[in-house]
């Protein structure tokens, strides 16, 4: 048997053993439930803690495809700002010399 065989074949009886050794407490342990308390909120927190608790895969998603949108809109306002009050880091020269 090959290296890689002999890696591929440990590594497919680790991943088939371990949810068994996982479930330790038998069958009378309870399912674990994630949710995010909606209670207190309203507006688009409200929203956002119900989409959590209605499908964690498009609250992945979402989550996933607005912080990079959040950031290039931050880095570009702080561009902005900084442009405006005099900071200018296009064309800076160093002070290490």
């Amino acid at each position: 048997m090959s290296r890689f065989l002999k890696w591929f074949s440990f590594t497919y009886l680790i991943t088939m053993v371990l949810p068994a050794l996982a479930q330790a407490a038998g069958e009378k342990a309870a399912p674990i439930v994630l949710v995010a308390d909606t209670r207190k909120l309203d507006g688009i927190m409200a929203w956002w803690a119900n989409m959590y608790n209605d499908s964690h895969l498009q609250f992945t998603i979402l989550t996933v495809l607005i912080i990079p949108i959040i950031g290039v809109v931050f880095g570009v306002v702080a561009d902005i700002i900084m442009t405006w009050i005099g900071i200018d880091l296009k064309h800076r020269d160093l002070a290490e010399h």
